[in-house]
């Protein structure tokens, strides 16, 4: 179960980076060309919170199940990891768990606006430092804290 898990996360994190990025794009036009905040922005806004909720529970069920979390935090001695050991333990863990909560109040806080070009300015500012850490704590190939590919295969 576990392999099928991590793959279906490495698919998935394609997903949230596509909606985030339709989220911004849709927040930073609306806001410049001062736009009408639509029902389809909403429901951009909703939908791209939701993927990245399914995402972060996935994350939480693999982070429980990992043998590379359980074998740092039993105390051994890391087999030739150097210091990307912690990335995937802490790192990892916490930047995409403050990415979901900037997130998430983004989204929140751009629902209870009251003017269009404020939902708009909420959802650009908070899904903008969002999407900036998810991108940070993503494991790609040419990242210098832990390297994965970006298809994940059995």
């Amino acid at each position: 179960m576990y392999l099928y898990l991590l793959l279906f996360h490495s698919l998935i994190r394609w997903l949230v980076i596509l909606f985030m990025l339709v989220a911004l794009f849709k927040s930073w036009d609306g806001l410049l060309k001062g736009r009408v905040f639509s029902k389809t922005d909403d429901r951009v806004r909703h939908w791209t919170a939701t993927v990245a909720h399914l995402q972060m529970m996935i994350g939480i069920v693999l982070y429980a199940k990992s043998p590379v979390v359980n074998h740092y935090w039993s105390g051994a001695e890391p087999a030739g990891q150097g210091s990307g050991a912690s990335f995937f333990p802490l790192i990892h863990l916490l930047l995409m768990l403050i990415a979901i909560v900037v997130l998430t109040i983004g989204s929140a806080k751009a629902k209870r606006m009251l003017t269009d070009h404020d939902k708009f300015k909420t959802m650009a500012i908070w899904f903008t430092i969002s999407i900036i850490l998810i991108m940070i704590a993503i494991p790609w190939p040419f990242s210098p804290l832990s390297q994965r590919p970006f298809i994940r295969t059995f």
